[in-house]
C-alpha cells in the first residue's frame, strides 16, 4: 500500500511539476469534496423527509419518493406513457391467448 502511494505521488509530481498546478488541483479537489458533503447532507434530508411524510400520512415511502421525483423532474406525462406501455407489454405476454 505504501509503495503504491509513493508511485502515485511520483506520478502526480511528474504530471504536475508546477507548484501552482498542484495547488490548483488540491483546491479543486477540496471544493469537489465540499460539494459531495453537501450532496450527502441533502440526501440525508430527503430520506428523513420521505420517512416523515410516509409515517404522518400513511403512504409507503416508495410512493412518496416516486411522486417527489416525478414532481422534481416535471415528467408526469412521460411517467404515464411509460406506465401504459408497461401495462400493454405485460398484458400482451400474460394474456390467455398467448399461453398454451
Amino acid at each position: 500500500m505504501l509503495n503504491l502511494q509513493r508511485k502515485m505521488q511520483n506520478l502526480v509530481m511528474m504530471m504536475l511539476s508546477s507548484p501552482s498546478d498542484r495547488d490548483k488541483l488540491l483546491n479543486g479537489v477540496k471544493e469537489i469534496s465540499n460539494s459531495m458533503t453537501r450532496v450527502d447532507a441533502e440526501k440525508d434530508y430527503q430520506r428523513d423527509a420521505i420517512a416523515a411524510l410516509s409515517s404522518e400520512l400513511g403512504i409507503e415511502k416508495k410512493y412518496v419518493s416516486k411522486v417527489a421525483n416525478i414532481y422534481h423532474k416535471q415528467n408526469f406525462h412521460q411517467f404515464q406513457a411509460e406506465q401504459t406501455e408497461i401495462e400493454d407489454l405485460y398484458e400482451s405476454i400474460t394474456s390467455s391467448n398467448n399461453n398454451p
